[in-house]
């Protein structure tokens, strides 16, 4: 699950994250900007404006006319690139486009870099939709609007080459996306616990995109990768059969759609018109068109209390 230290521990992953991403000369793996064409992202525009939503809009975002997403768009099928390099789509895109049309609002999606994404909100961001799990740090810092589940899937080569288990992955080399809760706490105590157990400590390769670790293990030049359920089922169907799963889901979270904690108004808005798009089925809609309805809620909530 995407979940990130805040303020300066945000600075201090990325200043000692495992240099660089792939090889210039090393193959991208087809998830890297790929539409996937067999998915059809849900029309946004079939949905009505809801008037008694809209009126609740507060002044200042109202006047403006638009919504302003920060979203890093390389965690396909959440968030991420079309073949321009410049279009942003995915599950969560849909879901601001469909939260910006009941509220007869446009909706503008900013590329970020996902550490950058909350310091940012109230001042270069009205919402930030991007895959956060929601976690007792994070509900210190803003508002959160649950609205997806997800859970921590391990991938390996087709037919687990190297044997991987994850029942002993010391001393091998995991590949993670910088920040997440699969490199730390995940990974992190694993390899403590390797170390405690006087076994090699894992490997840790962390990335800025996910789509670069996706590229390592197709490749092989990692053991194995973590990441949410959701990006690593798209990263097997968009990488021609050449990856497979390892073990099942543990540790499944909500994700929200993050708002500026003092902006309480914005924040209960977004809540009451997630739920509309849960009442009215669009929200089933959109995940069905990104082939991950089993990460449907039923209920959106406002800070939901995590432990």
């Amino acid at each position: 699950m995407r979940s990130r230290l805040l303020a300066s521990a945000l600075a201090l992953t990325v200043l000692t994250t495992v240099a660089g991403c792939a090889n210039s000369d090393t193959p991208a793996a087809p998830a890297t900007n790929a539409s996937g064409g067999s998915v059809a992202s849900f029309d946004p525009t079939t949905i009505a404006k809801d008037d008694a939503l809209a009126a609740q809009v507060p002044a200042a975002l109202k006047s403006k006319g638009t919504l302003t997403i920060g979203s890093d768009t390389s965690y396909a099928p959440a968030e991420f690139l079309k073949d321009d390099n410049q279009t942003a789509q995915g599950y969560d895109i849909d879901f601001a486009k469909a939260i910006g049309a009941k509220l007869g609002l446009k909706v503008t999606v900013q590329t970020a870099k996902f550490p950058s994404i909350l310091p940012g909100l109230g001042t270069k961001y009205d919402l930030g939709i991007s895959s956060f799990t929601i976690n007792p740090e994070r509900l210190k810092a803003v508002n959160m609007v649950s609205y997806f589940k997800a859970g921590t899937q391990w991938a390996v080569k087709k037919g687990n080459p190297k044997g991987i288990s994850l029942d002993d992955i010391c001393g091998k080399t995991v590949g993670v996306q910088t920040g997440t809760v699969q490199e730390e706490p995940d990974l992190s105590d694993r390899s403590a616990k390797c170390k405690a157990d006087g076994k090699d400590a894992i490997s840790i390769v962390s990335l800025e995109n996910q789509t670069d670790v996706t590229t390592r293990l197709v490749n092989g030049s990692i053991d194995a990768m973590a990441a949410d359920s959701p990006i690593i089922n798209y990263a097997l169907t968009q990488t021609n059969d050449q990856l497979e799963k390892l073990g099942d889901v543990y540790d499944a979270a909500p994700q929200a759609i993050t708002v500026k904690k003092s902006d309480t108004a914005t924040a209960q808005l977004v809540q009451k018109t997630m739920q509309s798009l849960i009442d009215d089925g669009s929200y089933q809609k959109i995940l069905e068109s990104w082939n991950n309805a089993d990460g449907a809620v039923t209920t959106s909530e406002l800070n939901p209390a995590q432990s």
